[in-house]
C-alpha cells in the first residue's frame, strides 16, 4: 500500500525544498547587471561618436547591433545563462535578454535540423513578445487614428 503524507507533512516538505529568495539581494543584482549592460552600451556609443566620428543616432543603432551580437555570442558560449540567473530582470529585460531568448532555442534545437529544429523553435520564447507587441502597437495606432479624425 502506498504511503500518503498528511497535509502538515506535505506542507513541511514543500517549505523545506522551496528555494528561499532575498528580495533586496535580487533587486540589487538586477540593478547591477542591468546597469553594467547600459554602461557598456553608453561606453560603446561614446567611443563610436568621439573616436569613429559617427552621428549619435547611428551610434545608437550600432550599439544595439553590438549588444545583440555580444548577447548571442555569450549565449552560444553558455555564459549568458549564469549571468541571467544572477542578474534576473537586469539581464533579461534589455535588448540583450531578447537576443538571448531567440538564440537559446536555436542552439538547443540545432541537432534537429534547420527547418524542424531551428526554424520551428526559434521564436518559442520571443514569439509571444513579438506577437503581442505588434498587436498592441496596432491597437494603439488604431486608437490614435480614431481620436485624431
Amino acid at each position: 500500500m502506498k504511503y500518503e503524507p498528511t497535509n502538515e507533512e506535505y506542507n513541511q516538505y514543500v517549505e523545506q525544498i522551496t528555494p528561499k529568495h532575498n528580495l533586496m539581494a535580487n533587486c540589487l543584482h538586477a540593478f547591477l547587471i542591468g546597469g553594467l549592460i547600459c554602461t557598456l552600451g553608453e561606453v560603446v556609443s561614446q567611443i563610436l561618436q568621439q573616436v569613429a566620428g559617427i552621428e549619435k543616432d547611428d551610434a545608437g543603432s550600432y550599439v544595439s547591433l553590438i549588444l545583440v551580437a555580444l548577447s548571442v555570442l555569450l549565449t552560444g558560449l553558455n555564459l549568458y545563462g549564469p549571468l541571467a540567473k544572477y542578474g534576473g530582470a537586469g539581464a533579461l529585460v534589455p535588448i540583450t535578454g531578447f537576443a538571448n531568448s531567440v538564440a537559446s532555442p536555436c542552439i538547443e534545437y540545432q541537432k534537429e535540423g534547420q527547418v524542424f529544429g531551428i526554424g520551428v523553435k526559434v521564436f518559442t520564447i520571443a514569439g509571444p513578445v513579438i506577437l503581442y507587441g505588434i498587436f498592441t502597437s496596432w491597437l494603439l495606432g488604431l486608437g490614435y487614428w480614431i481620436i485624431t479624425k
